[in-house]
């Protein structure tokens, strides 16, 4: 039989009967055996790490013929997706900020595919379009990746993202005439843009043209440019660069006064860092490593002449704001530090300077406050926010006496504020209306103990007045890594889930930052394990209090979280009714070999270590995957321009874990085309992807009556 008959017969007969056996195209395969440290490992499906190569494309294609034909089949599909569009479509605001006596915000209509940025001459004046993505692609797969205004208000630099790549080009738009100049720069990624005071040009960071394979290579050797106005970008100017270590990054920032350039010195993923500064108003200076012993998190805040004001968490796991007089420093000695807002019960996320005050976000149990200290470290006042929730914004300059921000929270669509220095009052700004009633349902926090018995965070929400009777379809949610907390935000594709009567759980799992740095530092290397055991008793308390039972409990994480949820089920598929790893990191041996995934190693170790091999091999979600198991249902999602987890990783899983199956579950893979790792992604894409994925969970948590009758039948 040919493979195209082959296909078209297995996709033919799952249509028919999605319960059935399904049968998956044969993927291509290599006798490849790697050593590890005197282990040898098989890496059968090797091949299907080059993603262009013809029997790479045919596999893929074959697999989105099985996914389709059973996606498809779903029979609330069609309804989920209709109420998903409704939903969806509801104007969409950003919090405001001023530069140059001009107010900029984003909105989107509803359902356009990207946010368009407006300009307006003076606050509440009239809004006019600056900049609209939607219009750079007829997909609406072109998205803006960055934009920093000029100080004078004259001029934009923007940043674009094709089909979901990390990869931006970055160019600049006269925000009078609403043209774009000249200035054009390929080749950026992890990196903004920083005018400098006379905004004749900006600072930022780019790489040496790949060549070739550019969503696939390893990305090092990032290097620090000044690009003036006008120019060709060839004649940039090289800032910094070292080339005696590859591995660092930098990020460019120009003090408020113009004098200092401060750069952020990255390596990878690892929360430590280095901060160095150069003094512009000398011309010739060499740079000044201020912060270079690589042993905390440093942030620049902002400054008065050279005392500078600095974020860090050194000997303060949940961070603290201290002051450095950069003129007293002594070049190979530790700088003098003057703590000015010191470490409390909360996790400060951010600082800025707005109005001669700090405005801290400050994190505690996984959401948000906002609380405002003089420049001397004195306690000012909190911001009143409207309930547990995130806020972003809160941007201005030291001579503001406004800022905004936006606030949202499960079931609370994004809303900005006003706030008002000299009163000291929020007032609303703009407040969006989407299709539901908030006041059906009900956010509840709890704390339920891991396997170790550490206390972990669970927010619930669901509608009002849930039977705890153990039949509650649930969408349960993690990351855990990389020091990010999981904090309350709206969700239209999860609201659509809980107004069917499904309950969402969100676990703070270690790993990230929810409670500072010990607790990142409790989830990552050899800790990892924690987090799989977090995530599994969140399944396990959800089961004991009778939110919902094994067969209807649904995971789901993306990214790390995809990681995340191979483990756990391959750990526990006896827990779970439903999983949706989606754009994971699934291959713990080789995810170092691909463009940024080197940057990952603090987290979680390198297989070329052979201590950390042994841990990453215990886990790594391919590598675990047990032939005969019985897995629960299971749909694979990723993109084919995801370079930042390259698509291999979902690949290679799919093709292990549909051979190992032992159960008639079926195991599938979603591959977006034109996509990348999510940021950027069009609403249009975004609302079937949603479809899909709800769709599969319903299909496979929430059984119709007649199932159901006889699963809740009594024992004889």
């Amino acid at each position: 039989m040919s493979l195209a008959l082959a296909l078209l017969g297995g996709a033919t007969a799952l249509a028919r009967s999605p319960e059935a056996t399904v049968k998956y195209p044969k993927p291509p395969v290599t006798s490849q055996i790697d050593d590890y440290h005197g282990v040898k490992v098989a890496d059968p499906y090797r091949k299907l790490e080059d993603p262009d190569a013809p029997e790479t494309r045919v596999w893929i294609e074959g697999e989105n013929k099985v996914t389709n034909a059973y996606l498809d089949a779903m029979p609330d599909r069609k309804q989920i997706r209709e109420r998903l569009t409704k939903l969806w479509n509801y104007e969409r605001f950003s919090a405001p900020f001023q530069e140059g006596g001009r107010y900029f915000y984003s909105k989107n209509d509803g359902l356009q595919n990207q946010a368009v940025l407006y300009v307006m001459e003076k606050l509440g004046g009239e809004p006019r379009v600056l900049l609209d993505p939607n219009t750079l692609s007829k997909d609406g797969t072109i998205a803006l990746a960055g934009t920093v205004v000029s100080h004078d208000g004259r001029h934009l630099a923007y940043g674009t993202s094709a089909s979901g790549s990390d990869w931006n080009e970055w160019r600049v738009r006269d925000i009078t005439t609403g043209e774009d100049t000249v200035d054009h720069l390929k080749w950026v990624k992890f990196s903004s843009a920083a005018w400098t005071r006379d905004d004749k040009g900006f600072y930022y960071s780019r790489y040496d043209a790949p060549a070739g394979h550019e969503l696939e290579a390893v990305n090092k050797d990032q290097k620090l440019y000044y690009h003036r106005l006008g120019t060709p970008q060839s004649e940039d100017t090289l800032t910094y660069a070292r080339a005696d270590d590859p591995e660092l990054g930098f990020g460019a920032n120009v003090s408020e006064d113009g004098r200092y350039l401060v750069v952020f010195v990255w390596k990878g993923t690892d929360r430590r860092n280095r901060l160095y500064f150069k003094d512009l108003s000398a011309p010739g200076s060499d740079f000044v490593r201020l912060f270079d012993a690589f042993d905390a998190s440093y942030s620049f805040i902002g400054n008065d002449g050279p005392t500078f004001y600095i974020q860090t968490d050194l000997d303060a796991p949940r961070k603290r704001v201290v002051s450095v007089n950069v003129s007293d420093f002594v070049p190979g000695q530790a700088p003098k530090l003057t703590e000015l807002i010191p470490q409390s019960d909360g996790v400060i996320n951010s600082v800025g300077i707005v109005a001669d005050r700090f405005v801290v976000q400050l994190m505690k149990d996984a959401s948000e406050r906002v609380r405002l200290y003089r420049l001397d470290g004195t306690f000012d006042k909190e911001i009143e926010l409207p309930a547990l929730g995130s806020v972003g914004g809160l941007d201005g300059k030291r001579a503001d006496k406004e800022t905004f921000y936006a606030f949202t929270s499960f079931t609370y669509p994004t809303t900005t504020f006003r706030y008002d220095f000299t009163t000291g009052k929020s007032e609303l700004f703009r407040q969006p209306k989407v299709d539901f009633d908030p006041a059906a349902y009900e956010t509840k926090l709890v704390f339920y103990p891991s396997k170790d018995g550490t206390k972990i965070p669970l927010f619930l929400v669901y509608k009002k007045g849930l039977k705890l009777d153990g039949r509650n379809p649930t969408y349960l949610y993690g990351y855990g890594g990389f020091n990010i907390p999981l904090t309350p935000s709206f969700s239209v594709s999860r609201l659509a889930w809980i107004e069917r009567g499904g309950v969402y759980a969100q676990a703070g799992l270690r790993g990230g930052s929810e409670y500072g740095e010990d607790w990142h530092r409790g989830g990552m290397l050899d800790k990892k394990q924690n987090v799989f055991d977090d995530f599994a008793a969140a399944a396990q308390w959800l089961i004991a209090n009778k939110y919902s039972t094994a067969n209807r409990i649904g995971i789901l994480g993306g990214s790390n979280g995809g990681l995340l949820v191979g483990a756990t089920l391959n750990q526990h598929p006896e827990l779970f009714g439903a999983a949706v790893p989606a754009v994971g990191v699934m291959d713990m041996l080789r995810f170092h070999k691909f463009t940024i995934g080197w940057g990952w190693t603090s987290d979680y170790g390198s297989a070329d270590d052979a201590e950390q091999f042994k841990t990453l091999y215990a886990y790594s979600p391919i590598h675990n995957i047990k032939k005969g198991t019985k897995y629960p249902p299971v749909l694979i999602t990723t993109a084919d321009h995801d370079d930042r987890v390259v698509p291999a990783h979902s690949f290679k899983y799919a093709a292990t874990m549909q051979a190992a199956q032992g159960g008639k579950a079926p195991i599938l893979i979603r591959i977006e085309t034109k996509a990348g790792h999510g940021a950027g992604k069009p609403t249009s894409k975004q609302i079937d992807e949603s479809a899909d994925v709800l769709g599969f969970l319903w299909k496979n948590l929430a059984p119709r009556p007649s199932v159901l009758k006889r699963a809740v039948k009594p024992a004889a």
